[in-house]
């Protein structure tokens, strides 16, 4: 499956039918009045959230969406039928705006969210309704408004509670492979992970959270290079990030002091709301060092970056330390949520 989060599409709704100029003609009633009627109203734009999908992908296909137009009105006072709405399915966490005026319509949060984005024109007035006491016979109609229409972008953000942050590599596909039901493609070399992947981890029978892996950031991603930035716009939803760091001994390119450093930065010149979300230090693969080196090697790293957050240690690829990160998380989701419930 092709993963597409960002693309630009025109919606056009129906146009009004005109309204109808038409006489009454019937046997013995040969100046019958005006009986024409009102054209039908044009089809309206609207989109719908559905988890039934996770990418725009389909858009590519076709980037023009048109309702239908409303029919003309006709005689015997018979207004015209009105336009079909058009109603396109989108993922949910997909934003709308306008790309003429910057503005955002809309953003589709939740499964059958619905919003209107292009309204249908109104159908114009048959003769009828200009009869009066001073003109019996007006020869007057108005004709249907069009439907309106935009250039719309849709950019869509993925819902989750927990984004994972790191360099490629550090083994952030590993951990939700090891955590959560998600099977994104792992193994050993760079960007592996080409778009993000979601899972569901659960913890005990009744609770769970969501998590997001984005490809791995390098340095300059603020700027444009790997693959990391054009999706990070997915972790803003996100409660919570784990920043991963790789212990193993052979990390000498990508070595965690350094590695650290440069995501903090990237992630400082991306967003400043993004940056001050709250972030926990995640040790990865300490499968691969010593026991009797772990301590000195994370205290050490912890100093040389000025940490004061949460630490945790973890094998993705063991699984050691994974039921304790679960729980941490799931208490922390629980109080924030007590806490915007009794706000």
């Amino acid at each position: 499956m092709n993963f597409v989060d960002d693309i630009d599409v025109r919606v056009a709704a129906g146009s009004g039918g005109h309204g109808c100029l038409s006489f009454r003609r019937e046997k013995y009633i040969p100046r019958g009045g005006p009986d024409g009627g009102d054209g039908g109203d044009g089809g309206s734009v609207f989109f719908i959230a559905s988890d039934a999908t996770n990418t725009l992908v389909d858009f590519r296909i076709s980037k023009i969406y048109r309702a239908e137009n409303g029919t003309q009105g006709s005689g015997k006072n018979m207004t015209g039928k009105s336009g079909a709405d058009l109603e396109i399915i989108v993922p949910v966490g997909t934003t709308i705006s306008d790309l003429d005026t910057q503005e955002e319509i809309g953003d589709l949060k939740k499964n059958g969210d619905r919003i209107k984005v292009a309204q249908g024109g109104e159908g114009g007035l048959g003769n009828a309704r200009f009869k009066s006491s001073t003109n019996r016979a007006p020869r007057k109609i108005t004709k249907g408004q069009e439907g309106e229409s935009r250039h719309l972008q849709l950019e869509l953000k993925l819902i989750a509670d927990i984004g994972l942050l790191g360099m490629p590599n550090a083994g952030k596909s590993s951990l939700i492979r090891k955590m959560s039901s998600a099977k994104p493609k792992v193994a050993d070399y760079p960007f592996t992970t080409l778009y993000p992947n979601l899972g569901v981890v659960s913890v005990g029978m009744l609770q769970s959270f969501v998590m997001a892996d984005i490809p791995g950031l390098i340095q300059g991603a603020a700027e444009g290079s790997g693959l990391g930035l054009e999706f990070l716009r997915h972790l803003e939803r996100t409660k919570i990030l784990l920043h991963i760091l790789d212990l193993s001994p052979d990390n000498v390119e990508m070595e965690p002091i350094h590695a650290f450093n440069d995501i903090d930065s990237e992630l400082k010149k991306y967003s400043e709301e993004l940056y001050k979300k709250p972030r926990w230090l995640v040790f990865n693969k300490i499968d691969l060092v010593a026991p009797s080196d772990l301590d000195l090697m994370c205290e050490k790293i912890i100093d040389a970056i000025g940490w004061q957050g949460k630490v945790l240690r973890v094998s993705a690829l063991s699984g050691e330390g994974c039921d304790i990160i679960a729980k941490n998380i799931m208490k922390e989701l629980d109080e924030m949520a007590s806490e915007e419930i009794s706000s």
